[in-house]
């Protein structure tokens, strides 16, 4: 076993850090304060620097890598954009373009992954509808087909990247996920497509964009749509029509890891920010890290985010053996119980590191001027539910270790 990162790897983290330090650490609070989501100058310099794309091959734009490497992106821009705002626009044109160049068309993987790669495009994930997220098999968005084309009416919510999408040159879309045969066939009756809501600087007919105001992470919009018989072409659907469920599943694995590598990130900085308060704060003329309700407190948790790293690490790891590597040992399926554990590990314990520094900040730690608050509000979305709730997690891990037959009720 290797639990060291390759000198590419290493090579690429550096890159990656120094891009932040320079063009990042510098704006984020700004960004955040200013809560009208990603600047795009900013996503064009990204894109220039190789940050999207990552796992996409170069001949659709990308940079060929590795989910680890993108993992290692993520994990470093949330350390310099602990809100994780910037991180989060970071790993959706990572992880949904991965799956776009697995399962596409040549024609649209052409069209759409290159301009994601440059940062003139969005292509993030659509399936969230106002009913509820995690109930994919429950999707309502119907698409019918009449005369080779798609014609797709509903409702989609809690949508990252809307606003960055139509602010983007070119445009962009998402992921989307959407009912293409009969209500009672459930998940047997969905289809996944590379759903253009702007494209060529023209918004799409019939797509009805509105926005939401999240609590935190404002350097990234939150909005909706409804789709009033948009036309889609075939050439965007993704995968066999109605198998789009098992797709689905595929990007939430994938996705899952590098939102776990965000909030690790943010964890890092946050912990980062206890330290350097050790050294100045004292109480009853002790530094306060003296105490040990406080340093046994710090050591757990530190023990805690270096476990949700590795799990993090190892899952990326896995998903590379599987979709880069090809390794004919493993299956997507293998998966399931890694990112499970790495999407519930990682996000729970970035929550309870905030809640102590901020703790332990006192009342400095309540006020604007302490950006630590900025941090737990970005990675609190992620314990919310964002890309699957967290006790849909642990009914994963349980299904696949115990025996879905043992854990399904009734």
């Amino acid at each position: 076993m290797d639990f060291s990162f390759s000198e590419e790897e290493e090579l690429f983290r550096s890159s990656v850090k120094e891009f932040c330090e320079k063009y990042i650490a510098p704006r984020w609070i700004e960004i955040d304060e200013a809560r009208k989501g990603t600047p795009v100058d900013l996503i064009k310099t990204m894109g220039q620097q190789g940050l999207f794309c990552i796992p996409v091959r170069e001949e659709y734009g990308g940079m060929g890598g590795t989910l680890t490497m993108a993992a290692i992106a993520v994990d470093e821009m949330a350390y310099y954009d602990p809100s994780i705002a910037i991180p989060v626009y970071t790993l959706l044109v990572n992880g949904w373009p991965m799956l776009l160049d697995l399962y596409g068309s040549e024609e649209a993987k052409s069209e759409i992954l290159p301009k994601v790669a440059a940062g003139e495009a969005f292509f993030g994930i659509a399936t969230t509808e106002p009913q509820g997220g995690s109930d994919i098999a429950g999707t309502r968005v119907t698409a019918r087909k009449e005369n080779g084309k798609w014609i797709f009416n509903g409702e989609k919510a809690y949508i990252s990247g809307v606003k960055e999408t139509l602010e983007l040159p070119w445009g962009g879309g998402f992921f989307l996920i959407a009912r293409t045969g009969p209500k009672e066939a459930g998940h047997r009756s969905l289809t996944t497509f590379a759903f253009l809501a702007k494209k060529d600087g023209e918004i799409v007919k019939g797509f009805e964009p509105t926005y939401y105001e999240d609590i935190g992470r404002a350097g990234i919009s939150c909005g909706g749509f409804m789709l009033n018989d948009v036309e889609v072409d075939d050439k965007y659907r993704i995968g066999d029509e109605n198998k789009g469920f098992y797709i689905n599943m595929e990007g939430f694995n994938v996705a899952r890891i590098l939102v776990a590598a965000a909030a690790i990130g943010s964890a890092r900085w946050a912990l980062d920010q206890a330290k350097e308060w050790f050294r100045v704060r004292k109480l009853f003329g002790r530094y306060i890290s003296s105490f040990q309700g406080v340093n046994f407190k710090f050591a757990e948790l530190y023990a805690r985010l270096e476990a949700a790293r590795l799990i993090v690490y190892k899952a990326a790891w896995l998903a590379d053996q599987i979709y880069i590597h090809k390794n004919p040992a493993y299956s997507p399926r293998d998966l399931n119980v890694p990112v499970a554990m790495a999407k519930m590990m990682g996000p729970e314990v970035a929550a309870d590191i905030y809640e102590e520094v901020m703790k332990w900040h006192g009342a400095y730690g309540y006020t604007r001027e302490c950006p630590i608050f900025r941090g737990w509000l970005g990675t609190f979305s992620y314990v919310i539910g964002a890309e699957g709730a967290q006790n849909i997690m642990r009914y994963i891990i349980a299904r696949d270790v115990i025996g879905a037959e043992y854990v399904r009720p009734g």
